[in-house]
């Protein structure tokens, strides 16, 4: 797979004769591999799969694929056989030629712009469907070239290389160079009208709900206490883990359960939006649904809530209220429909110890093990790993994508998808801010602001003018409040100006760890100092090695 512009994940075409032996099985093989393992990020069915593979040669003992050159025969079969490897090297070589000459660089320029305004959807049945353009003629835009095999698999197939290309297109945006400044970011959001909002568990930090991937997170947590048998902590959310094992889960459960937190002054910043008029949409990840309890309407919950609960083997739905007490007192709620007619469970029958010389003839230890829990256990309806999103979340997508003007991200390092692969969805052209803690390298939003999402929050409500709602209380008489966290400023009464690094579009604020993506874009910024300082005239120079590099300490010394 391979064209002029680009190296991956196709092999050279060039190379002396010795290189291109087996050209057409090689290829083939590597093709083959190279989209089975993008099926990892990009969608697809078993039928596929199955085609991919069809016809692909094997490795007998270990089942991988055999790229590795054939010894080939030692007879007068061997003159042919070169015969057939010119010819197959010659179509190799035609289509090569043909992907480097099949579009002009303004049409494939055209296509992506298409591709990136409009969506993968849209791509698809503009040049597939409206203009008929066949799929191996449209990858060479993509720097995609098909070996002959591949181009002769099944309609469905070729449509599953075409979204591999095209997804790995949408991931590589381009910063709009425009706006670099918190006066830029102020002035978006006072001009925009339909801002869509994608939220992580940042915003919930300051409310007391641990975060996840952190370093003092949730799975930091769970990994540096070893109170559970967990391989990796994030089985704490995998269904199957659930299913076999519903106690872990509900013995810190109570620790994010929403009844016990007041929103953020972040919840109250999307509400604020909303009250303007501006918000298109907030897509949250949460599941702790302090959104809702702000106020907002327009709210997605990705990854579902703990509004709701669903038995895991009746499928029978109840307002979460009715398992609260449950999770509260670290106790597995049971479906009252599955478990009505159940006898109390026995306790569980544990092995004892063998001890040499007895129970040599004894079959209690044959009996199978009694379940630790009946069929019917209640789950939030909160979305696990393992389990496929709510339609919501596709259909309010589809909806959003050509009305958003502005897209704010704030408290996630988007590693989960698909939420993760929401930005590359939307129009290029559509603003990226980023409020986050740390910064988030896979993608490239248009402004940076690092530090405490609250404190950036109101230093931005303060320079546009606005005042956050009052901070709704639970309406629950037994719930107390959150007690206030005095490790964290509670307003914007002692706020420090932020910092810009260099000349960038990166802004520090409070509690901001910028770490090596703050470095090197400080370190560029001296180098282009001193160059200019220089006159340009003798590139090579340089501030003396001792004083740069104590400006470098002290800078880093300000980032960490």
């Amino acid at each position: 797979m391979q064209s002029a512009q680009s190296t991956s994940p196709a092999p050279s075409a060039g190379g002396n004769s010795n290189s291109r032996q087996r050209a057409s099985a090689s290829l083939y093989a590597i093709q083959v591999r190279a989209f089975l393992e993008a099926a990892e990020m990009v969608d697809t069915d078993p039928e596929v799969i199955e085609d991919l593979l069809d016809g692909i040669p094997m490795d007998s003992e270990d089942g991988d694929i055999d790229v590795e050159d054939d010894p080939g025969p030692e007879t007068a079969d061997r003159d042919q056989e070169d015969e057939e490897e010119d010819a197959e090297s010659a179509e190799v070589d035609a289509y090569m030629e043909a992907a480097q000459t099949t579009w002009t660089p303004q049409e494939v320029k055209e296509m992506k712009h298409f591709l990136k305004e409009k969506g993968m959807a849209a791509f698809v049945h503009e040049y597939v469907v409206q203009r008929a353009i066949p799929i191996p003629k449209l990858l060479y835009a993509f720097g995609v070239c098909l070996c002959k095999e591949l181009r002769m698999k099944q309609r469905r197939t070729l449509l599953y290389f075409l979204r591999v290309a095209l997804s790995r297109e949408l991931e590589s945006r381009e910063r709009l160079l425009t706006y670099n400044t918190i006066d830029d970011v102020v002035n978006l959001i006072r001009a925009s009208k339909r801002v869509l909002v994608l939220t992580g568990a940042g915003i919930s930090v300051s409310c007391g709900i641990p975060d996840f991937r952190s370093r003092d997170g949730l799975y930091a947590s769970l990994q540096e206490s070893g109170e559970y048998d967990l391989n990796d902590p994030q089985e704490m959310f995998d269904i199957q883990y659930f299913r076999e094992n519903p106690s872990v889960f509900y013995s810190f459960a109570s620790k994010i359960y929403p009844s016990n937190f007041i929103p953020s002054p972040c919840h109250r910043f999307i509400k604020l939006i909303e009250e303007k008029g501006k918000l298109l949409r907030n897509y949250t990840q949460n599941i702790d649904t302090l959104e809702t309890l702000a106020g907002v309407q327009r709210v997605v919950q990705c990854h579902g809530s703990f509004a709701t609960a669903s038995c895991i083997n009746c499928r029978l739905r109840v307002p979460g209220t009715e398992i609260s007490e449950d999770i509260m007192n670290q106790r597995v709620p049971l479906c009252k429909v599955c478990n009505a007619q159940q006898p109390p469970s026995k306790p569980v029958k544990k092995k004892g110890k063998k001890r040499k010389n007895e129970w040599e003839d004894s079959d209690e230890s044959d009996e199978p093990d009694v379940p630790l829990y009946p069929p019917g256990v209640m789950k939030p309806d909160i979305t696990f790993f393992g389990e496929k999103l709510d339609d919501e979340f596709d259909r309010s997508l589809m909806e959003d994508r050509d009305q958003v003007d502005l897209l704010i991200i704030i408290g996630t390092s988007l590693k989960v998808a698909p939420v993760s692969d929401t930005i590359s969805h939307l129009p290029h052209s559509v603003p990226q801010i980023l409020i986050n803690k740390t910064p988030v390298r896979h993608i490239n939003p248009d402004v940076v602001l690092l530090g405490n999402a609250d404190d950036i929050v109101l230093h931005l409500c303060r320079r546009l003018g606005w005042e956050l709602p009052e901070v709704p209380i639970p309406s629950s008489s037994n719930l107390d409040a959150p007690k206030r966290n005095l490790k964290k400023r509670p307003s914007a009464e002692f706020e420090s100006e932020p910092r810009r690094v260099g000349d960038s579009h990166v802004w520090l604020f409070e509690g901001a760890e910028g770490g090596k993506f703050v470095q090197e874009i400080e370190r560029k910024f001296e180098e282009s100092q001193t160059d200019m300082a220089s006159g340009a005239s003798t590139p090579l120079s340089s501030a003396p090695s001792s004083v740069a590099d104590d400006s470098r300490q002290m800078k880093k010394a300000r980032v960490q």
